[in-house]
């Protein structure tokens, strides 16, 4: 899976608008999205708050994770934990990322808030290479990594995948070069 497509199902996501303009609901396969009256808030797919908020016809409330304090504290909180922590959304960084990219006057800190997030990812990062380096040393069959999203699974997977392939491959050279040994 690309990171594109890992995009796509973040814009899934469930957001709140406030739209300045009158509509009807809006039938689409996934599901039905509106009435929309002006003033008044209505949840909507992120894909489409996106595409509404291009064309000036709505503001975008950003979820209640996406504060500032509420991210320098899991900042801090993933800095202090050896482990990852639990994220607000299963696609937090995509959804943050989204909204801090077309909906940046609609949030209040918005610059910081990019910041920050990126520095929760970078930790989350280098907890990640930390954890299959020990895994790679070890050679364990097998891990457990709790609490990681969608996005940092793809990105480590072509990593992951080709460390452990060496590692059978090693293995199996292994075996055989002492299975020639024992019998000679």
């Amino acid at each position: 899976m690309e990171p594109g497509d890992v995009e796509f199902i973040a814009e899934k996501e469930l957001v709140k608008i406030v739209p300045n303009f009158a509509l009807g609901k809006i039938y689409f396969i996934s599901g039905d999205v509106g009435p929309f009256s002006p003033g008044l808030p209505v949840d909507v797919p992120l894909w489409l708050a996106i595409a509404i908020k291009q064309r000036q016809k709505c503001r975008v409330h950003p979820p209640e994770w996406l504060d500032v304090d509420k991210i320098e504290t899991m900042k801090d909180d993933e800095i202090a934990s050896e482990f990852f922590t639990e994220l607000p959304n299963p696609h937090f960084c995509e959804v943050a990322q989204l909204l801090l990219t077309h909906a940046t006057d609609n949030i209040p800190n918005a610059d910081l808030l990019r910041t920050l997030i990126k520095d929760i990812w970078d930790i989350r990062a280098a907890k990640l290479r930390s954890n299959i380096d020990k895994f790679v040393k070890l050679q364990a069959g097998h891990a457990r990594l709790d609490n990681l999203s969608q996005m940092e699974i793809n990105t480590i997977r072509p990593f992951l995948t080709a460390s452990l392939d060496h590692m059978y491959q090693l293995r199996i050279s292994q075996s055989y070069t002492e299975r020639n040994m024992s019998t000679q």
